[in-house]
């Protein structure tokens, strides 16, 4: 049963439309403000949500973008009295589904409320599509080498069953790319897999975001929230730099592992998990163990079969074959043609030491993709390549250049590497940066590159 939530200020259609709602057999809630709608969609879960724009404390509006910020993704439908066309308007450019004028037609607003719930199926089996494309697509080994051949005979040999795997690896390696692939060759496949990184959570939120938490655990817990391993119930979980993980929650974890069952944040509900782990790491984790920072026995049970994930520079010959498969990616996401690789360059490319591993090789190409004109990538074009990953010095008898000019050529090379290793995401690149994404946009044009959002 679609679930609707009603936010009018007016008691009268307030009534009127949860009445008529309900009538067409939905499950609706009313309030009254926006403050009390946020608090409805932060607890509740709402396939619409009908929002007036004239409310009392926070506006119409304003309840949208909050709606929007806070990631809830409810269809949203707007009444809008006479004379707010333009907010409405306004409205749609901020996500809303679509608007209904005052004096309410109750036919067309039942119309209009399951043409939202319409788009939300489309786009909820939009999503399930492209995530099957993206698996299809993007989880892939690429590579012949004799290192790459073992490790795809211990995926498949690990996959199948049921046991916890530690997979080992220098950073960019892959490790998250073999934990997925051992999820989708598993019995656990139609199951989710759930990705935690240990090192990016705050320790005061890690455990909330591994065991979830009840309402009033601590401030802010205005709902009861569900965990990681709730989660991946009947799946796998991944928890990539597990030794990033304090001894606190290392022991929690454990627990969970031992018993299969846990308890949420300020709860005494005890849960029972069907959960398959699978646990990543850069570090070395006996080196760890000795030093007091990783316990002993969550290693053992961790531990049951160990992948190590080869680093680039250990396997050469698959250089050339992931550049081509980056290079058909990124140019069909930048919708450019993709660009032939010289064999000056390709020899270039297996020459280099790749600290960054995989991931540092798919940041190059992406680079070359935006920055080469031609079709051809040749040696020059890879230049900036140094020996420790860092651009090569100029020569010490080269011809001397205006340092306004050399001052441009590192600015454009610093941001289109920080923009290349943020996969072109603007915003992100521009807080990287420190500086207004405008002005961003401004440098990017200057330099004859033209941003993603403009294509």
């Amino acid at each position: 049963m679609a679930s609707i939530l009603v936010v009018d200020d007016e008691l009268g259609v307030r009534s009127s439309v949860s009445g008529v709602l309900k009538d067409e057999g939905f499950d609706v809630d009313a309030v009254g403000t926006g403050e009390e709608c946020l608090e409805r969609a932060n607890s509740d879960a709402y396939d619409v949500i009908v929002l007036d724009i004239w409310l009392p404390g926070l506006d119409g509006l304003t309840t949208l973008q909050r709606l929007r910020e806070r990631q809830i993704d409810s269809q949203v439908v707007i009444i809008s009295g006479h004379g707010n066309i333009e907010s409405a308007v306004r409205a749609i450019k901020m996500g809303a589904f679509d608007f209904i004028e005052k004096p309410l037609s109750l036919e067309k607003t039942v119309l209009v409320v399951r043409n939202a719930l319409r788009q939300r199926d489309l786009e909820a089996e939009n999503r399930v599509l492209r995530a099957k494309v993206d698996r299809q697509q993007n989880y892939t080994m690429i590579g012949d080498s004799p290192a790459m051949a073992h490790l795809r005979e211990q995926v498949a040999l690990a996959a199948p069953t049921n046991g916890r795997v530690l997979v080992l690896g220098d950073n960019g390696t892959g490790k998250e790319l073999v934990a997925r692939l051992i999820h989708q060759s598993s019995r656990r496949k139609s199951g989710p897999f759930i990705e935690v990184n240990c090192a990016a959570i705050p320790e005061e939120l890690i455990e909330s975001e591994l065991f979830g938490h009840v309402r009033g655990a601590f401030t802010g817990a205005v709902a009861d929230k569900p965990g990681r391993f709730e989660q991946a119930n009947t799946g796998t979980i991944f928890l990539d730099e597990i030794a990033d993980m304090s001894l606190k929650t290392q022991a929690k974890v454990l627990r969970v592992l031992q018993e299969q069952v846990m308890e949420r944040v300020g709860g005494t509900q005890r849960i029972k998990v069907d959960v398959r782990v699978v646990a990543a790491t850069n570090k070395d984790l006996l080196e760890e163990i000795r030093a007091g920072r990783f316990r002993e026995d969550l290693y053992f049970r961790l531990n049951v079969i160990p992948i190590f994930v080869p680093a680039l520079r250990d396997r050469q010959d698959d250089i050339p074959p992931l550049a081509d498969y980056f290079m058909a990616m990124l140019a069909t996401e930048y919708g450019r043609r993709a660009k032939r690789l010289a064999p000056e360059a390709a020899a270039r490319l297996r020459q280099y030491g790749w600290p960054g591993n995989v991931r540092e090789l798919r940041n190059v190409i992406e680079r070359l993709i935006i920055m080469v004109s031609g079709e051809t990538i040749t040696a020059q074009d890879l230049g900036f390549l140094g020996r420790d990953g860092m651009p090569d010095a100029p020569a010490a008898h080269g011809p001397a250049r205006p340092l306004s000019e050399a001052r441009d050529e590192f600015e454009k090379d610093y941001i289109l590497h920080t923009l290349a290793a943020q996969q072109g995401n603007m915003s992100r690149t521009a807080e990287l940066l420190g500086v207004e994404r405008s002005n961003l946009y401004k440098k990017l044009r200057a330099f004859g590159v033209t941003p993603r959002s403009e294509k």
